[in-house]
C-alpha cells in the first residue's frame, strides 16, 4: 500500500520529531553514559569478548537500545490511535450531516 507523498511527509516529520525527544531523555541519557562506560572498559582486555567488561557493555546496549525501541513503538502506537480516533470522527461527522441534509422518504 502506498501513502500519498503528503502523508509520508508528515509520518517521517513526526518521527524526526520524536526521535529528537528520545534522544534527549534524561533517563536514556543516562543509560547510554553507563553504556559508553562500560564499553571504554573494552579495550584494556585481548580477548575483548570473553571479558566481564564486554559482557558488560554488550548488556548495557541492549538496555539502551531497548528503551528505545519501546519508546519508539509506544508514540507510535499512541500517534496510531489518536490518527484513527480523528478520522473516524471526521468520517462520522460527514455521516451525520449527510443524514442531516437528506429529504425523508416517508410516504402519506
Amino acid at each position: 500500500m502506498n501513502f500519498p507523498p503528503w502523508l509520508e511527509q508528515a509520518i517521517q516529520v513526526r518521527l524526526d520529531e520524536v526521535s529528537a525527544r528520545i534522544e534527549h531523555d534524561p533517563v536514556l541519557s543516562r543509560v547510554r553514559e553507563e553504556k559508553d562506560e562500560a564499553f571504554k572498559g573494552l579495550f584494556a582486555g585481548k580477548d575483548i569478548e570473553q571479558t566481564p567488561e564486554y559482557t558488560e557493555w554488550e548488556s548495557r546496549y541492549i538496555v539502551s537500545k531497548g528503551i528505545e525501541n519501546e519508546r519508539l513503538y509506544m508514540q507510535g502506537l499512541r500517534d496510531g490511535i489518536q490518527l484513527t480516533v480523528s478520522l473516524l470522527g471526521q468520517s462520522m461527522l460527514e455521516e451525520s450531516n449527510t443524514k442531516a441534509h437528506q429529504p425523508s422518504n416517508a410516504n402519506p
